[in-house]
Parts: structure tokens; C-alpha cells; sequence
């Protein structure tokens, strides 16, 4: 009688197995809208740690290694799912949130200095309310992202520091705060999920005033290593001129980032180096590559050492200190963190004296950071960082083991002339350089487009350059300028040069490739084409990469047929900005707020936006009136995007108009009357007259009119679908409106309602409502703005009379397909960006309830 033998499977296939497990347990849990309730959780932890109990003895065979990884499935999932309970537990109370609490704690960050204010992470001590002592990590969340704006704000009651503030300082101040709020837009930044994994769980303002004046208790109450930080970092830009060199420089060394301007940046991203210039996961391995050569070197010089330990792993355990100190000086951020638990676990496993295939060991790092900072897998990050590594060690040369033989011996070889072998070895790096540049480019650029919706043409000739310049010089010269700071005007001195290289590639027109967000098969095709490219294959099998990558370079985009139209309100704050798509135009209605000095909705909004619905320009760009929430992101459009006209209210001396003249963008008064018909689609302004630009083109008698009074008022329609866009006019020129349509005039009568000046009183009248006879009104305004809006009494006015008002701070962005079905409002094809990508750690505005307000 045969016994029956269980399979065994391989200690590293096991591990990487189990890793693999733990990871889609957490990524599972990250996909969740809301969290399980406890029972459920409570449950499936003890059957998977009894799982895991029962299965690790014989963990090896095959039937008892797929039980284990069932268990660490599950038990990832409820680890991460406790871990997110813990963090949501920490929120601001509701009630909190507006009020003047008295807090008392430390600035644990290096403050972000702006023209506007101060920005610093708070770690809290303790708090008050009216005299009441709060609980710290209770009622209020224990760290507090803060802003100690400078009185620019039309609150007189705003005031900036009376000090410096500085990284490990104890203060105690009035403050009020809120619950993490931010802009929800398809493809955008998720600015919530973000602070979640910092876990900062509420933000506000400092109020420094005669009556709550702020206080310092302690210069230097703790954070030696911030301290340290903002040392160096202020030596930095008082030795190096001009400040955009001394930006790039402290964020090599320090990693604040923040000090590099927003026009560098620019040219960073467009050449593909923008990953040098911060502290990502390869600028922490690179450094760490680079120690442990050091001490590799150095040991091997010290005789007595090498019988201690073996170069080798003196090597690997230097690199990661290395890397630990460098992540600490660099401000310990999440993406350095979780790099360091990487090395870490690679060192260990190669420690361990185990031979693990790369992937695997890969596999077991990733699992390690997953379960330090599950939602690191939500960042790209953490999958450039890992996909770097494995391209990096991928390209290595296979390497003779016997060496070349290069004296004449019994085979009958020549040697090789000095000349040529002098020729050989000096060639031999710039052949490795090459090649592993070529490999990082190929296997990097699906997850580029995956992310970032772009790529870099120019990318590979930047890195060329950048990489070794940027790793083996300035890095360098930047860090011993800690210890010699006159290096610091040699490091300044050469990237000076680099960025006048990277300059010129940036003005190349072709300099960037934009591409539209893919649907999920075309993700997966890229990333099999990055994997067939650099893989040992023959190459008629590595040529299937290029027809694999074509649906991510160009993925299909769906567009309204004709005849049809769609609306999307961008997520943008207190603001107006809308898209209007039809077949083969697109209309861009405001432009949102501008929302400092250095930032825009331009910028962080609608260019990531514009770029991942694969819009290649905008037709026509509608400027409804000069207020900076409406007009504040144009120039940022104007200059990061293709426009073929605009269309405004503003005076012809407006700053925007002489933008778009330099671009030679034509330029056109709206005025009411005027129509245009695109691919069967009506457009019409409604408003303003022509009398009333001339009036306040004139001077005096226009100073009469408000800028509100201008506001270019568009009526769109196809077929039984129209939208009417209102801009922020008020009780005056909605009266002119319906006493228009009552003489015969044109037609307010609209589905939908971007509802005038986002809710004021000032609008919004009852006649103007039954005029236009909506089914829905959407408000475009900013979470607890602090201009009220939208109005609760006019809030009412909609919602007594039938009317759904959707807002934008509780329902993101809005698509609107009229005709397509959607889970809200089925019949008029709307969708939620706050519905459709609910998760568990956005503000609970878009999950407390439907964020229509129906009557």
C-alpha cells in the first residue's frame, strides 16, 4: 500500500507566498467605504490566528502553506482594519470644530515659510475650551497640522507670530480647528488620505490677538533631530544665493521640499528628475548604496575587522545605518520610513545567510512595510520605490565568475593591448550606466502614466546627467557642507549647471507625453509590456512590449456622442469651475480660487484633471468675472495648457487678457446674445449686455457696478438637457434675467443650476428659482467656508419647492451625463466623486448621508 506524499514547497516560494497574502489583506481592507464592525472583525482574527497556529509547524507542504496564507490573508485585513479604527477614534469632536480652544504642545516639523503665514505640525499637550480641559487624543487629536497666517486674510482678527516659530519650540495659543477636509476630484490628490497616514486628524488657525495672545514657553522643549533640521536649513539659506539654489539644496539635505519653487518643479516633472530632488524610497536606497561602498571599502582595510565579520555584511549593516541617518536628517517622512523598512528587511534576509530569489525577498519587504504603513500601498511611492529596486538589481551584468584571461596561455589567447584594455575598463561602467539608465526608463514609465497620467521624452537623456550628477556630486557636497559649509557654494555652483541643461530639454515642445487615466485592462497590458521588455527573452518575444504599452499611451477616452453633452464640477473649494464636454469641444467655465501666493486651482486642481480625462486643449476658456475665486487658476491654465480662445467679462487692462495676447489666445467680450452650436449641441450667454461692459469699461459711471454684475451667464442645451451657469450675479441682474424671458427674451428653463454666487443671500431670489424651474441645484463652495455659504435660507428656498441641492464640500466633484444611469438620481445621470470612491478615512460629509438635500 502507497503512502501519499504532500508536496513541499521551498522556503523562499513559502515566505513570498505568505507575503503576497499579507499584502492583499491589507490592500482588500484599504478598499473598504466604511469600516466592519468589531464582532466581525473579533471573529475572523481568532480563526486566522488559529489558522496560522495549526499551519506554521508544517508550513512547507502545500496543502498546510495555502491555510497559512488564508490566515495571513486574513489576518492583514484585520490588523489594518484595527490599526484604522485606532486612527479614526483620534478625530475632532464635531461639536469642536470653529470654537477658540487654548492649546498647548510642540512644533514637531520643520515650518514651512511662506509670504502668507507659517505652516508646522503641532504635537498636542494639552488643551482647553472656555476654561474646560479637553482630552488630548480624545476630543482632540494629538497631532494638529497648523497655519499662522500674517493678517492677509480680510479677518482682522488673524495675525502673524510674534516670533520665529521653529521646529521643537513648546507654545501655547488659541486656535481653531477643523476635521480633515479636502478637494475629491477623479484622479486627483487625496489630501485626506494623505493626513490620515501622517495621522494629523485635524488642521486650523492660530488666532493671535490682544485678547488671546500667543505665548512660548520653551525655545528648545524637545525634537533634537528637527532642531538639528531647521539648523542646517537656515545656514543653508543664508550662505547660498540665489534662493532657488539654496531650495534645491536644503531639500536634498534636509528634505524640505517645500523650498524649491513651483517653476522648478515644473521643470523637474517635464524632465523626469523630479525624483532626485526629493527624498523618494530611490534617493534613500542610492544613499544607502553609496554607505555601504564606504564601509565595504574601509573594512576591507582593517584585517582584524574581516575576522570579526565579513566585509560583506559590514557593507549591507553600514548601508543601513546610512540610510537610517540620512532618513532621520531628511525629516523621517512616510516615503523615507518605509524605504528604511525595505533595506532593513533585505538586510536581514541577506544576513540570515538566506538566497531568496530577488522577488521574493522584494515581496518580503514590501509585506514589512504593509504592515508598518498599510496605506503606503495607496501611494505611488511605495510602487516606485519597490519597481526601482527590482529594475536596478534586474540590470546588473551576469558577470564571469573564472574573469578574463588576458595573459597568452595554453588555450592560445593574445593579451590585450594596454591601450585597449585601459579603453575596456573606462568603457565598461558607461556600458552599465547605460544600460541600467535604459532599464529603469522602460520599467518605470508604465507606472508613470498609471500615476501621474505623463511622461518624460526627455526623461532618459535628464537622468543621464541628473542621476550621477545629482547621487555622486551634489548630494555629497550638499551633506559635507554640514561639516564645511563652503561646499555648499560648489554644490550650488553645479546645480546651477544642471538646471540650465534641464532647462533647455524642458522647452522642448515635445519635451512631455500626457495621457489619459486607463481603464484597469490597460493598466494591467502596460505593466506586462514593462516586464517583457527588460526580461531575458529572446527579443521577437520582447517586441510584444510595444504593442502591449500602446493602451496606456493612448488609452481609449469615451467622449458624448453628437448631439450630447457632459458636465463636470470640478471639486475645487470655495470657487467656480466647471468642464463642459461635447463630442469634439470642451468649454472651461472659471477657473477656480487662487488659493495663496505660491498655489492655485489651476495647478493642483485642473491640470491633473485636464490631463487624466486625456483633453489635448481647451476650445474655449470662460472667464465669468474678475473675483480671484473664479479667475484665480487661468494663468496657471494659460501657461500649462493649450487654449484656443477665451471668453470674459474682465477690463481690457486685466493681467489675464495681456497673458493670453503674449500666447497670441484670442480674445472675446461675452456679451448676451451671443451663440454658438458645437456637434449639435446650443450655447448662449444670457448676461452681461453690452451697455453694461461699456459702462464699466468707462470709469466712473461703471463704478456702480459690482464685479459680481458682470458675471457672463451661459445657457447650455441639447434637446430636452440644458444646464444654466450663473457665475456669482446677484438679486439685480436675476431680475433683469426673468423679466428677459417674460418679454419674449431668452430662456432660463434648465435641468440643472450652478447656483449664482454659491448661495449668498444675495442671490438666489424666488423668482428667479421658479424662472429657471431646475430639478437640481449644485453650490460650488468650500468645506465650513467662512463666507456661510451656502445660506441656509436659501438653502430652503430651493428645497421647498422640490428641489435637490447638491453640494460640492459633501459630494466632490459632480459628473453629470444626462441620460446615463447613476446610483444618485438615476434620471439625470449624476455621480459623486465622494460616492464613488468612498473610503473609510474620508471626512464623514460624504458618508454621514446622501449629499443631496432633498425636500
Amino acid at each position: 500500500m502507497t503512502k501519499t506524499r504532500w508536496p513541499v514547497v521551498e522556503p523562499a516560494l513559502a515566505w513570498a507566498g505568505t507575503a503576497l497574502a499579507g499584502l492583499a489583506g491589507t490592500a482588500l481592507q484599504l478598499q473598504q467605504p466604511v469600516l466592519w464592525p468589531a464582532a466581525p472583525l473579533l471573529g475572523l482574527a481568532l480563526m486566522a490566528a488559529l489558522g496560522v497556529a495549526v499551519a506554521w509547524r508544517w508550513r512547507r507542504l502545500l496543502p498546510v502553506w495555502l491555510l497559512l496564507m488564508a490566515a495571513v490573508f486574513a489576518l492583514s485585513f484585520v490588523l489594518t482594519a484595527t490599526r484604522a479604527q485606532w486612527r479614526l477614534d483620534q478625530a475632532l469632536l464635531p461639536a469642536l470644530e470653529g470654537q477658540d480652544l487654548l492649546l498647548t504642545g510642540q512644533v514637531v516639523s520643520l515650518p514651512r515659510q511662506s509670504l502668507t503665514g507659517t505652516h508646522f505640525v503641532f504635537e498636542l499637550e494639552a488643551a482647553q475650551r472656555a476654561g474646560q480641559p479637553l482630552r488630548p487624543g480624545v476630543d482632540v487629536p494629538v497631532r494638529l497640522t497648523l497655519g499662522w497666517y500674517r493678517g492677509v486674510d480680510d479677518d482682522a482678527l488673524l495675525g502673524g507670530p510674534p516670533l520665529v516659530v521653529q521646529a521643537g519650540q513648546r507654545w501655547r495659543f488659541t486656535a481653531r480647528l477643523r476635521q480633515p477636509h479636502g478637494t475629491l476630484n477623479p484622479h486627483g490628490f487625496d489630501l485626506e488620505l494623505w493626513l490620515f497616514e501622517q495621522g494629523i486628524r485635524a488642521s486650523g488657525t492660530v488666532r493671535h490677538t490682544a485678547a488671546s495672545r500667543a505665548e512660548l514657553l520653551h525655545n528648545d522643549a524637545g525634537s533634537p533631530v528637527q532642531r538639528l533640521r531647521q539648523r542646517v536649513r537656515d545656514a543653508i539659506e543664508l550662505r547660498v544665493q540665489p534662493p532657488a539654489l539654496a531650495g534645491v539644496l536644503a531639500a536634498l539635505v534636509v528634505g524640505d521640499q517645500a523650498a524649491i519653487d513651483r517653476a522648478e518643479w515644473d521643470v523637474f516633472r517635464t524632465t523626469g528628475v523630479a525624483h532626485l530632488m526629493s527624498i523618494s524610497g530611490l534617493h534613500v536606497t542610492m544613499f544607502a548604496w553609496l554607505a555601504a561602498a564606504l564601509v565595504g571599502t574601509l573594512w576591507r582595510l582593517q584585517p582584524r575587522a574581516l575576522l570579526w565579520l565579513p566585509a560583506q555584511q559590514a557593507a549591507r549593516w553600514g548601508g543601513l545605518a546610512g540610510a537610517v541617518a540620512y532618513a532621520l536628517l531628511a525629516g523621517w517622512g512616510v516615503p523615507a520610513q518605509r524605504t528604511v523598512f525595505m533595506l532593513a528587511t533585505v538586510v536581514l534576509v541577506r544576513s540570515a545567510g538566506l538566497r531568496w530569489p530577488l522577488l521574493a525577498v522584494l515581496l518580503a519587504a514590501a509585506w514589512v512595510v504593509a504592515l508598518l504603513d498599510p496605506w503606503a500601498l495607496l501611494q505611488p511611492g511605495f510602487w516606485l520605490s519597490f519597481m526601482a529596486v527590482g529594475l536596478l538589481a534586474s540590470a546588473e551584468p551576469v558577470r564571469d565568475t573564472q574573469g578574463p584571461q588576458l595573459a597568452q596561455g595554453a588555450q592560445g589567447h593574445q593579451a590585450v593591448p594596454p591601450l585597449v584594455s585601459i579603453w575596456q575598463r573606462l568603457a565598461e561602467p558607461l556600458r552599465h550606466g547605460l544600460r541600467t539608465q535604459a532599464v529603469a526608463t522602460v520599467g518605470l514609465a508604465p507606472l508613470s502614466l498609471v500615476f501621474f497620467q505623463q511622461l518624460s521624452v526627455v526623461g532618459f537623456a535628464a537622468n543621464l546627467l541628473a542621476i550621477p550628477l545629482v547621487t555622486l556630486v551634489i548630494t555629497p557636497l550638499a551633506m559635507l557642507g554640514v561639516l564645511v559649509p563652503p561646499l555648499w557654494a560648489v554644490a550650488a555652483w553645479v546645480v546651477q549647471g544642471l538646471m540650465l541643461f534641464l532647462q533647455a530639454l524642458a522647452a522642448v515642445p515635445w519635451a512631455v507625453w500626457n495621457s489619459a487615466a486607463a481603464p484597469p485592462w490597460a493598466v494591467v497590458s502596460g505593466l506586462l509590456a514593462a516586464l517583457l521588455a527588460i526580461a531575458p527573452l529572446p527579443r521577437r518575444l520582447r517586441m510584444l512590449a510595444l504593442p502591449l504599452m500602446l493602451p496606456l499611451l493612448a488609452p481609449p477616452v469615451p467622449r458624448p456622442g453628437p448631439g450630447q453633452f457632459e458636465v463636470l464640477v470640478a471639486d475645487i473649494g470655495q470657487g467656480t469651475a466647471a468642464l463642459i464636454r461635447t463630442q469634439h469641444h470642451l468649454l472651461l467655465y472659471d477657473t477656480g480660487p487662487q488659493y495663496s501666493r505660491e498655489s492655485d486651482a489651476g495647478v493642483r486642481v485642473l491640470l491633473p484633471l485636464l490631463r487624466a480625462r486625456g483633453e489635448r486643449e481647451v476650445s474655449l476658456l470662460m472667464l465669468s468675472h474678475r473675483d480671484t475665486d473664479h479667475v484665480g487658476g487661468a494663468a496657471a491654465v494659460l501657461a500649462g495648457w493649450p487654449v484656443r480662445a477665451v471668453r470674459s467679462s474682465l477690463e481690457s487692462n486685466h493681467p489675464l487678457l495681456a497673458q493670453a495676447a503674449q500666447l497670441q489666445v484670442p480674445h472675446t467680450p461675452c456679451t448676451a446674445g451671443q451663440r454658438w452650436h458645437w456637434d449639435g449641441v446650443d450655447f448662449e450667454v444670457l448676461h452681461p449686455t453690452a451697455a453694461d461692459l461699456a459702462r464699466a469699461e468707462a470709469g466712473s459711471a461703471g463704478r456702480s457696478l459690482k464685479p459680481n454684475a458682470l458675471s457672463c451667464v451661459l445657457r447650455v442645451q441639447a434637446g430636452a438637457h440644458s444646464v444654466l451657469l450663473t457665475g456669482d450675479i446677484e438679486a439685480a441682474q436675476e431680475a433683469a434675467l426673468v423679466a428677459q424671458q417674460a418679454a419674449g427674451g431668452a430662456s432660463l428653463r434648465s435641468q440643472v443650476l450652478l447656483v449664482p454666487h454659491h448661495g449668498s443671500r444675495t442671490s438666489s431670489t424666488p423668482a428667479f428659482i421658479d424662472a429657471v424651474a431646475p430639478e437640481l441645484a449644485v453650490v460650488q463652495a468650500g468645506y465650513r467656508s467662512r463666507f456661510g455659504h451656502p445660506a441656509p435660507d436659501v438653502v430652503a428656498r430651493y428645497t421647498g419647492r422640490g428641489i435637490s441641492v447638491l453640494r460640492s464640500d459633501r459630494c466632490g466633484a459632480l459628473l453629470w451625463r444626462p441620460g446615463a444611469a447613476a446610483e444618485s438620481l438615476p434620471a439625470l445621470g449624476l455621480e459623486c466623486q465622494r460616492q464613488v470612491a468612498q473610503r473609510y478615512w474620508h471626512h464623514p460629509g460624504g458618508q454621514g448621508g446622501p449629499p443631496l438635500a432633498r425636500h
